[in-house]
């Protein structure tokens, strides 16, 4: 998996506006930011219904994009972009999206696979009718009693706080790397570095899926 020329697209998921910029939700838009930060780039171009940014990552031009619709309409934007810029979902394109059933502080990288409850990759399969495409999984699941009887959805459309935001900052540093390894030496190299035993995470499946 992974192709060495021609455009790759990566997307993070979450919801525009200021309200829900540090919810766990937005994990994605969080880890787009630093991708391009760590590239000198701002993600304020439009297009495809997204706000993005090209960049040159290991050689290829890469698009990083931050869906403006919202969270459970992401497939639209990424269905278009996938189209505009001519790409196989199953080669050139990574999803990063928060994972609600992974502690914060982990992540893991999948090759595919059904959309475990997550309403954007719900929406990104349904819009390109394949569940085949590369998806990077920032943890943002709560510590033990921290739900207090509230819902997932409220869990994740709450801003979260600055202790839990240092926790998460290394991770979308890992997220970044796992971008350039899934870039540069495909979905598999990336698997096997990012979910090997002793990584966080790696308890809820094997590297080999």
């Amino acid at each position: 998996m992974g192709a060495d020329t021609g455009v790759f697209l990566v997307v993070g998921l979450g919801n525009p506006g200021i309200e829900y910029q540090f919810t766990p939700h937005n994990a994605g838009f969080l880890a787009i930011d630093r991708i391009a930060d760590d590239y000198g780039a701002q993600v304020v171009n439009r297009r495809c219904r997204a706000v993005t940014a090209t960049i040159r990552m290991a050689g290829r031009e890469v698009v990083l994009a931050k869906p403006e619709t919202y969270m459970n309409l992401s497939g639209i934007s990424v269905e278009a972009l996938v189209r505009e810029l001519g790409i196989e979902p199953e080669r050139d394109l990574a999803v990063i999206y928060d994972e609600l059933a992974l502690p914060l502080g982990t992540l893991r990288v999948r090759a595919g696979g059904s959309d475990g409850g997550h309403n954007g990759a719900k929406s990104i399969n349904g819009a390109l009718r394949t569940q085949d495409w590369t998806r990077v999984r920032i943890g943002v699941g709560p510590k033990p009693g921290e739900m207090s009887g509230r819902r997932g959805k409220d869990y994740l459309l709450t801003p979260m706080r600055k202790a839990d935001l240092a926790e998460l900052d290394p991770v979308l540093d890992r997220a970044a790397k796992a971008v350039e390894m899934i870039v540069s030496q495909g979905t598999a190299a990336a698997m096997n570095e990012f979910n090997r035993a002793g990584f966080p995470g790696h308890e809820q499946d094997g590297p080999a899926e």
